[in-house]
């Protein structure tokens, strides 16, 4: 039996970082574009937003801060399965959603049929292994993606491992510890960038591992962040760091030094977005685009790919013209950011709001 006080320990909230909150927007929105300009332009040295893929270990780091910032003070004494069922609350309904997205296109893309390869088993269990974040790279159609209905699912993978091992081991890292690991980390970054020769995998079954690398490295810097107290004060404002954000996604692509590059803006540049982002201000004036902001972001990673796998079919046999993409890619951009703020709107936060109250009535009895 949890007491009053236990159960506001536990669930109470801490106010956010609001400016970091917008970058994750941002970098939802980076997500999106990057993907419909794979598919039109495979060569990353001739897309514009070539770094957008980056986004992902900015995730991370402020994935690592958050979750200190948001757990350091009350993850002593607080059971591990009550900590499980928290994280599950915030990440899993949005999970659930996007493969039940990824299924529906799966079995209705106007422009392929998956379905009459696989089968009613083996799709159920590719929906089964989406819901429950289990790895099953089948689909050759699709590249072996590491999940095949909804393939970001594959850093939700790596948030859940790295929340799981910060509530069991990490946040009884020391000062002396902590430091050391990002260092061992950051090694794995640099040793990926030059054996793969960019940061691109963690998505296939042939790239499980730069995952890992990934996931390590920019988790325990964000964790290094907070505890560290890098908080660098200043007078930058949402503008200004979502432009920095922006130089570091519009970095152009280089084959010969993109193993280089990408490891410096990983452990160097983001770091220094997450301590800047940290100790700036909100002007009031861009509060409500803030907040869109952050409450799409989620959503928006979550739920747009089922329908990159509609676009690149729809490319292959309509083979529609540079200038109908000109309309096609803003205005389908436009209505993935609409669709999330109604699934946060509609779903994902009445959702999340139910089960807390669930969570808070079973921990005061």
């Amino acid at each position: 039996m949890q007491d009053k006080t236990t159960e506001s320990k536990f669930l109470k909230s801490k106010p956010h970082f609001e400016i970091l909150d917008g970058l994750r927007g941002l970098a939802a929105i980076v997500v999106v574009v990057f993907h419909f300009m794979e598919i039109v332009i495979a060569d990353l040295s001739n897309n514009f937003i070539s770094h957008g893929f980056l986004a992902v270990d900015f995730f991370f780091c402020l994935s690592g801060f958050v979750i200190t910032y948001a757990y350091d003070t009350r993850i002593h004494g607080m059971p591990l399965q009550t900590f499980i069922k928290l994280r599950l609350i915030r990440l899993q309904p949005l999970v659930i959603i996007g493969s039940i997205l990824g299924l529906l296109t799966f079995l209705f893309d106007p422009y392929s049929n998956l379905y009459a390869i696989y089968g009613f088993k083996e799709t159920a269990l590719i929906f089964i292994t989406s819901v429950f974040l289990i790895p099953y790279p089948v689909v050759t159609e699709r590249y072996f993606n590491l999940f095949n209905l909804n393939a970001p699912s594959w850093s939700l993978f790596w948030e859940y491992v790295a929340n799981l091992i910060y509530a069991t081991v990490l946040f009884k890292a020391s000062k002396k510890v902590l430091p050391i690991l990002v260092l061992l980390a950051a090694a794995g970054i640099f040793y990926v960038g030059w054996n793969s020769g960019n940061l691109l995998g963690g998505w296939s079954g042939g790239t499980f591992f730069d995952g890992l690398a990934r996931i390590s490295f920019s988790f325990l810097m964000g964790m290094l962040i907070f505890r560290a107290n890098w908080i660098i004060k200043n007078k930058l404002g949402l503008l200004s760091m979502s432009v920095l954000l922006m130089l570091a996604f519009l970095t152009p692509y280089n084959e010969n030094w993109s193993w280089i590059i990408e490891p410096i803006i990983v452990i160097f540049y983001f770091p220094l977005l997450v301590s800047l982002g940290a100790g700036a201000s909100l002007a009031s004036k861009y509060q409500k685009i803030n907040t869109l902001s952050g409450e799409i972001s989620y959503p928006l990673y979550m739920t747009h790919y089922p329908f990159m796998w509609i676009f690149a079919n729809y490319l292959t046999v309509e083979k529609p013209s540079m200038a109908d993409l000109w309309i096609v890619i803003p205005a389908s951009v436009i209505l993935l950011i609409l669709l999330s703020y109604f699934i946060f709107k509609f779903l994902d936060f009445p959702i999340r709001s139910y089960f807390t109250d669930k969570l808070k009535t079973s921990l005061s009895k």
